[in-house]
């Protein structure tokens, strides 16, 4: 009989733990307590799973690792960041790891889902389940590989909904991996010849998307320069048939921002230095400061005063309707205008005033209804609360307004990316 453990109940393994609750005897745990009991409550707080749905899900939740010793599917889900030095940053992964080590029997698949360099699996996993488990890898125990590609906040491209790539460390997982997903996933799966194949589509998904998004932004700041709108420029360019759709603007979040920097690691780890991934990053990690740097210039060219200007930063999250702030790059545009010694304050539907204050130091915190009278707006996040307003009400009568995103028409901002 098939039980599945999910190994961390984030914004990938609480919908992945869910669709499997739904076939076979699964299990959610994660080594949070909290994030356990808000779960049986019916509270989600990446805002994925609605509370109907986590009220009559067949899923067992627990922070036990007791309760799923008896599996013999773990599914790893857990974050893979970076450091303060921008290096990969394994220990939440090598951690789990450990735990499913300790529990492991004959028998047993270990699938991880975690985003990692080509051969970490291999490399950095397997060793530390063989130490744990004192088993065999390939002859006691086995694993797979099967990268997550969720979208937070996305409503449309689900886990059910998005074709999934599957691996095996061997040819008889390899089919029993592509099998567990297939049960699951309706748009099917791509199964993959090695856990290596694996892993590196999955890096270089993301790092293909940063260079490109690097490329508009460069272009933004040599338009911007040239006083000619890059969105315009961009439309234009879109009527032929094979141009790629991209916007320029803040690339953060645990994907796009952080991928890239585990490619490079490995890259540099075997002779090799990766410039055209370096440089896009350069550019992408710059977007905050300029932003900034952009609005203060406007700000002076209207006479306004910088020093102890009013400004509100419409969005703090890493993209639009969802709560996530991690590694979110309006941040830096908070951390930019400080140094002007300007008065900062954040406006966000979807995070709370304890989380911004948590996580931003000197910044205030209001409510859209409470906004007005400020130096400049910027608009950095396209949240569907903000769509709707006129955001020259927001600002006093020399005020300015900086759309980010393009969310409004052009003749509604003084400046956009």
């Amino acid at each position: 009989m098939t039980k599945i453990a999910i190994i961390g109940l984030g914004y990938v393994g609480l919908p992945l733990a869910i669709e499997f609750s739904k076939k076979f005897e699964t299990y959610g745990f994660d080594i949070y307590e909290k994030r356990i009991n808000q779960l049986k409550d019916g509270l989600d707080s990446t805002f994925e799973i609605d509370e109907e749905t986590l009220k009559s899900t067949e899923l067992t939740l627990s922070n036990s690792p007791q309760d799923i010793k008896d599996c013999n599917i773990y599914i790893v889900t857990v974050p893979t960041p970076i450091d303060d030095f921008k290096k990969p940053d394994l220990s939440p992964l090598i951690s789990a790891t450990k735990l499913v080590g300790g529990l492991l029997k004959k028998g047993d698949i270990v699938i991880y889902e975690s985003t990692v360099y080509p051969g970490c699996t291999e490399e950095d996993c397997v060793p530390v389940l063989e130490l744990e488990s004192g088993l065999e890898f390939n002859k006691d125990f086995s694993c797979g590989y099967s990268p997550e590609r969720m979208n937070p906040g996305d409503k449309e491209h689900t886990v059910t909904k998005i074709i999934k790539v599957t691996s095996g460390s061997n040819e008889e997982t390899a089919q029993k991996v592509d099998k567990l997903y297939k049960s699951i996933v309706t748009a099917g799966t791509h199964l993959a010849s090695s856990i290596r194949v694996a892993e590196a589509s999955k890096i270089i998904e993301n790092t293909q998307r940063d260079i490109n998004i690097a490329f508009i932004n460069e272009l933004a700041m040599i338009f911007n320069k040239m006083e000619i709108d890059t969105l315009e420029v961009l439309e234009a360019a879109a009527t032929k048939w094979n141009f790629l759709h991209f916007k320029p603007g803040l690339v953060g979040g645990h994907c796009i921002g952080v991928d890239p920097y585990y490619l490079t690691q490995k890259a540099e780890s075997i002779g090799l230095h990766p410039e055209m991934i370096l440089s896009g990053r350069r550019i992408n990690d710059s977007m905050g400061s300029y932003i900034a740097q952009q609005a203060v210039k406007k700000m002076l060219k209207k006479g306004l005063p910088v020093s102890g200007a009013k400004i509100v930063i419409m969005g703090v999250t890493f993209k639009e309707n969802c709560p996530d702030i991690r590694n979110s790059k309006v941040i830096d545009i908070i951390a930019e205008l400080q140094e002007f010694n300007c008065n900062v304050t954040i406006c966000d539907p979807w995070v709370s005033e304890k989380i911004v204050s948590s996580k931003i130091k000197n910044v205030n915190y209001l409510k859209i209804d409470e906004l007005s009278d400020f130096d400049a707006v910027i608009f950095a996040v396209g949240h569907k609360e903000f769509l709707s307003l006129d955001p020259k009400k927001l600002t006093n009568s020399s005020g300015i307004v900086y759309d980010v995103k393009g969310i409004f028409p052009r003749e509604m901002s003084d400046i956009r990316l």
